[in-house]
C-alpha cells in the first residue's frame, strides 16, 4: 500500500471518529442547572457499576476460556501450564474489578460526606 493510500485512510478513520464532538459541541445546555455532591455520587456510582459488569463478565470468559483451554490441553504439560495461568490471570482480573469497585465506591462515599454517617 502506499503512501498516500495510508494517509487518505487514516483522515477518513479521523473524520469519521470526529464527527460526534462535532454535533455534540452544537448542543445547547440548560443554563442554571446546579452540580451538587448527590449528583456526583450517582455519576461516580452508575459509571463504577458499569464498568464493574463489564469487567467481570471479562473475567469470567477469561476464566470460561481458561477452562476450555485446560480440558483441551490433553495431559500436554506446557497447554496445562497456560491454562492454569489463564485461570489465575482471570481469578486475579475479578479480584482487582472487584477492589476498584470497592475503592471507587468508597470515595463517592468520601466525596458526598456520607460514608461516615454524616450525610444521614
Amino acid at each position: 500500500m502506499d503512501k498516500m493510500t495510508k494517509i487518505t485512510r487514516w483522515a477518513i478513520s479521523a473524520a469519521l471518529v470526529s464527527i460526534p464532538f462535532a454535533s455534540l459541541a452544537a448542543v445547547n445546555l440548560p443554563e442554571g442547572t446546579a452540580l451538587d455532591l448527590t449528583k456526583i455520587q450517582s455519576l461516580i456510582e452508575t459509571i463504577a457499576n458499569f464498568l464493574i459488569v463489564i469487567g467481570v463478565v471479562v473475567a469470567v470468559i477469561y476464566i470460561i476460556w481458561g477452562g476450555i483451554k485446560y480440558m483441551m490441553a490433553r495431559g500436554d504439560a506446557a497447554q496445562v501450564k497456560d491454562a492454569t495461568t489463564a485461570i489465575k490471570n482471570g481469578i486475579i482480573g475479578a479480584a482487582v474489578v472487584l477492589g476498584v469497585g470497592v475503592i471507587l465506591r468508597t470515595l463517592a462515599g468520601l466525596i458526598t460526606r456520607s460514608f461516615f454517617g454524616a450525610g444521614q
